[in-house]
């Protein structure tokens, strides 16, 4: 049985902002990560950035690869929030 975790707090901001910092389009964003491997489309990357659905680790791995930043930056301001 598959668990699901807690969605208490969201990078959905973070990688809108990261995103939006190296100006490109979440379909252009998507078809990198599916030429990565991440088998991945608009409307659930879309999810991810509005806090609907919870980043997959593999994905967070290959975006870091794309945006070349830290896992600090997907985590950023968290620890702020309540």
């Amino acid at each position: 049985m598959e668990q699901k975790l807690r969605r208490d707090r969201c990078i959905g901001d973070n990688l809108r902002t990261l995103r939006d910092k190296h100006d490109i389009s979440q379909e252009k964003l998507c078809e990198e990560l599916q030429r990565r491997g991440c088998d991945i489309g608009r409307t659930t990357y879309a999810k991810y950035e509005s806090g609907e659905l919870n980043v997959r680790i593999s994905v967070i791995l290959e975006l870091k690869k794309i945006y070349q930043c830290s896992f600090d930056d997907f985590f950023a301001g968290l620890d702020s929030k309540s």
